[in-house]
């Protein structure tokens, strides 16, 4: 995890002091990238513990939709707690429903984006087409005096990814995000990582996976997504018949928090050690074996399939969140 380091020496040297939502001040750069192969071992740091089992777990909790801090913590991830019952602008959104509520964060995107198309009522081809599609009609009105129909359907985006890795995996159309304007003001938090683009190689059988995040918290939330990426292409990789190979991962806004300065700085004392392994349940279907396209795997897996073998570190290490 040399990589990692860089980059918060990159940020310290390079940095400027910024003013943000949380009124803790961070230490940003804008534009920073990593680049594992996940062939020479993990992307886990190894200068702290990392919380692999909260990563996983929240992971999980993304695939499954998941839309309430009780739902993660099952899982056995609390990162969302805070943002659930303790973000005063959260807490006073009319969208939140109680307690623990998050509103259609990260995983309900993923695997429910909803979808709308507004046609006019006249063109029944276009509306028979949008049918073929799964769209059904939820309403009819006029719109500007066009008497119109209003037809919606829930993205499984991932499940299309998973197709398209089987079906057509040339595409460079094989993607899925979080951004969803529609629904931002119904979020406890806006995705931070958001687009997520898969790329096979048919000819060496190999998955590699660009994840851009907007805004990272290099700190905390570098060492959690990066786990969470690249626990995903396993995955992934896994129910298509491909072995991971490129991991790249894209910041908008690197930024490291005042209050976690001086574990950062503790970090780059410390030596790295040598990265571990991921190792996926056997239960979980390998395509390339079994020939069988099994989707509902994508959440029937729970986070005692993940397992890092292997994973040295150096004394854990903590810093608040900043909500």
């Amino acid at each position: 995890m040399r990589a990692y380091l860089d980059l918060v020496q990159s940020i310290f040297d390079q940095g400027s002091w910024q003013a943000n939502r949380t009124g803790v001040r961070t230490l940003s750069l804008p534009g920073a990238s990593l680049r594992f192969d996940l062939r020479e071992g993990f992307p886990a740091v190894t200068t702290k513990r990392l919380a692999f089992k909260s990563a996983i777990g929240e992971l999980v909790g993304f695939l499954r939709g998941a839309d309430s801090a009780a739902q993660f913590r099952a899982l056995g991830c609390k990162v969302w707690d805070q943002n659930a019952n303790e973000n005063a602008h959260w807490l006073a959104n009319p969208h939140r429903s109680g307690p623990d509520d998050l509103g259609p964060v990260y995983g309900v995107q993923w695997r429910r984006w909803p979808a709308y198309k507004l046609l006019p009522a006249r063109d029944e081809a276009r509306i028979a087409h949008a049918g073929g599609l799964g769209y059904r009609r939820v309403a009819a009105f006029d719109d500007e005096g066009v008497p119109s129909v209003l037809m919606y359907k829930a993205v499984d985006q991932l499940r299309v990814c998973l197709d398209a890795l089987i079906h057509d995996p040339g595409s460079r159309r094989i993607l899925f995000h979080g951004w969803n304007w529609a629904q931002l003001d119904e979020m406890a938090l806006p995705p931070c990582h958001l687009l997520y683009q898969f790329l096979a190689n048919p000819g060496t059988r190999e998955l590699s996976l660009c994840l851009y995040i907007r805004s990272n918290d290099v700190g905390l939330g570098t060492p959690f997504n990066l786990a969470e990426g690249a626990a995903l292409l396993h995955l992934m990789a896994r129910l298509t018949g491909y072995e991971p190979r490129w991991f790249s991962y894209f910041i908008g806004d690197a930024h490291i928090y005042e209050t976690h300065v001086e574990m950062l700085r503790e970090q780059l004392r410390r030596e790295p050690h040598p990265l571990p392994r991921l190792v996926l349940s056997p239960r979980i279907p390998d395509y390339a074996r079994t020939g069988r396209v099994e989707p509902e795997w994508l959440e029937r897996v729970e986070p005692a399939d993940f397992t890092l073998v292997g994973y040295r570190h150096h004394a854990p290490l903590t810093a608040p969140m900043a909500v």
